[in-house]
Protein backbone atom coordinates (compact mmCIF):
# COMPACT_ATOMS: atom_id res chain seq x y z
CA UNK A 1 0.00 0.00 0.00
CA UNK A 2 0.81 3.53 -0.86
CA UNK A 3 0.32 5.96 2.03
CA UNK A 4 -1.12 9.33 0.56
CA UNK A 5 0.07 12.28 2.08
CA UNK A 6 -2.08 14.76 -0.04
CA UNK A 7 -4.35 15.48 2.94
CA UNK A 8 -7.47 14.17 1.21
CA UNK A 9 -7.33 11.40 4.31
CA UNK A 10 -5.29 11.49 7.48
CA UNK A 11 -2.79 9.02 7.55
CA UNK A 12 -4.14 7.03 10.69
CA UNK A 13 -7.17 6.45 8.29
CA UNK A 14 -5.19 4.77 5.53
CA UNK A 15 -3.31 2.59 7.95
CA UNK A 16 -6.54 1.98 9.35
CA UNK A 17 -8.33 0.94 6.41
CA UNK A 18 -5.20 -1.06 5.12
CA UNK A 19 -4.99 -3.35 7.81
CA UNK A 20 -9.25 -3.81 7.61
CA UNK A 21 -8.14 -5.02 3.60
CA UNK A 22 -5.77 -7.19 4.54
CA UNK A 23 -8.24 -8.87 6.99
CA UNK A 24 -10.71 -8.86 4.23
CA UNK A 25 -8.24 -10.70 1.78
CA UNK A 26 -7.41 -12.98 4.82
CA UNK A 27 -3.91 -11.77 5.23
CA UNK A 28 -5.04 -12.00 8.70
CA UNK A 29 -7.60 -14.20 10.82
CA UNK A 30 -9.45 -14.03 14.03
CA UNK A 31 -6.98 -14.32 16.87
CA UNK A 32 -3.88 -13.75 15.02
CA UNK A 33 -1.49 -10.26 15.26
CA UNK A 34 -1.17 -7.85 13.46
CA UNK A 35 1.97 -5.70 13.07
CA UNK A 36 2.59 -3.45 15.73
CA UNK A 37 3.19 0.51 15.45
CA UNK A 38 6.90 0.12 15.19
CA UNK A 39 6.43 -2.15 12.83
CA UNK A 40 4.26 0.10 10.94
CA UNK A 41 6.18 2.88 11.38
CA UNK A 42 8.84 1.64 9.95
CA UNK A 43 7.40 0.13 6.68
CA UNK A 44 5.99 3.56 5.84
CA UNK A 45 8.24 5.68 6.86
CA UNK A 46 5.98 7.34 10.08
CA UNK A 47 5.92 8.60 13.00
CA UNK A 48 4.76 5.52 15.57
CA UNK A 49 2.39 7.45 17.43
CA UNK A 50 0.22 7.88 14.01
CA UNK A 51 0.54 4.48 13.23
CA UNK A 52 -0.70 3.65 17.02
CA UNK A 53 -3.32 5.88 16.55
CA UNK A 54 -4.83 3.53 13.18
CA UNK A 55 -4.45 0.73 15.44
CA UNK A 56 -6.38 2.44 18.01
CA UNK A 57 -8.82 3.07 15.54
CA UNK A 58 -9.72 -0.39 15.13
CA UNK A 59 -9.70 -1.70 18.78
CA UNK A 60 -11.83 1.47 19.44
CA UNK A 61 -14.34 -0.08 17.11
CA UNK A 62 -13.70 -4.09 17.87
CA UNK A 63 -11.88 -4.67 15.08
CA UNK A 64 -8.46 -5.58 17.07
CA UNK A 65 -8.01 -6.03 20.50
CA UNK A 66 -5.51 -5.77 22.58
CA UNK A 67 -2.90 -8.36 24.44
CA UNK A 68 -1.20 -6.98 27.41
CA UNK A 69 2.66 -6.55 26.39
CA UNK A 70 2.09 -9.05 23.31
CA UNK A 71 0.71 -6.23 20.71
CA UNK A 72 -3.10 -6.19 18.71
CA UNK A 73 -5.22 -9.07 17.79
CA UNK A 74 -7.66 -9.15 15.54
CA UNK A 75 -11.55 -9.76 16.76
CA UNK A 76 -13.37 -13.17 16.21
CA UNK A 77 -15.82 -11.60 13.59
CA UNK A 78 -13.47 -8.75 12.31
CA UNK A 79 -14.22 -9.67 9.00
CA UNK A 80 -17.96 -9.34 9.29
CA UNK A 81 -18.13 -6.31 10.97
CA UNK A 82 -15.70 -4.74 8.41
CA UNK A 83 -17.68 -6.07 5.48
CA UNK A 84 -21.10 -4.37 7.14
CA UNK A 85 -18.90 -0.97 8.09
CA UNK A 86 -18.09 -0.84 4.45
CA UNK A 87 -21.59 -1.75 3.02
CA UNK A 88 -23.17 0.40 4.99
CA UNK A 89 -20.69 4.17 5.30
CA UNK A 90 -18.21 3.63 1.92
CA UNK A 91 -20.58 2.33 -0.01
CA UNK A 92 -23.63 3.55 0.46
CA UNK A 93 -21.63 7.02 -0.13
CA UNK A 94 -20.12 5.77 -3.26
CA UNK A 95 -23.43 4.97 -4.87
CA UNK A 96 -24.78 8.08 -3.97
CA UNK A 97 -21.86 10.20 -5.73
CA UNK A 98 -22.28 7.85 -8.74
CA UNK A 99 -26.71 8.22 -8.91
CA UNK A 100 -25.45 12.20 -8.36
CA UNK A 101 -23.40 11.86 -11.26
CA UNK A 102 -25.80 9.94 -12.99
CA UNK A 103 -28.82 11.76 -12.59
CA UNK A 104 -26.16 15.22 -13.92
CA UNK A 105 -25.22 13.33 -16.95
CA UNK A 106 -28.83 11.96 -17.62
CA UNK A 107 -28.30 8.68 -17.66
CA UNK A 108 -31.11 6.81 -17.04
CA UNK A 109 -31.50 4.05 -14.65
CA UNK A 110 -31.29 1.37 -17.03
CA UNK A 111 -27.92 2.38 -18.20
CA UNK A 112 -26.55 3.07 -15.28
CA UNK A 113 -27.74 -0.62 -14.08
CA UNK A 114 -26.00 -1.62 -17.47
CA UNK A 115 -22.56 0.41 -16.91
CA UNK A 116 -23.15 -1.75 -13.02
CA UNK A 117 -23.34 -4.82 -14.71
CA UNK A 118 -20.44 -4.71 -17.32
CA UNK A 119 -17.65 -3.20 -14.23
CA UNK A 120 -19.00 -6.22 -12.43
CA UNK A 121 -18.52 -8.63 -15.23
CA UNK A 122 -15.02 -7.31 -15.92
CA UNK A 123 -14.03 -7.12 -12.29
CA UNK A 124 -15.03 -10.97 -11.84
CA UNK A 125 -13.03 -11.66 -15.15
CA UNK A 126 -10.23 -10.52 -14.14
Amino acid sequence: MTILTDGTKPIYVQIAEWIETEILNGQFEADQKVYSQYQLAEMYTINPATAAKGLNLLVDENILYKKRGLGMFVSTGAKEMIINKRKSQTLKRLVQEIVLEANRLQISETELIEMIKTAQFEEGGR
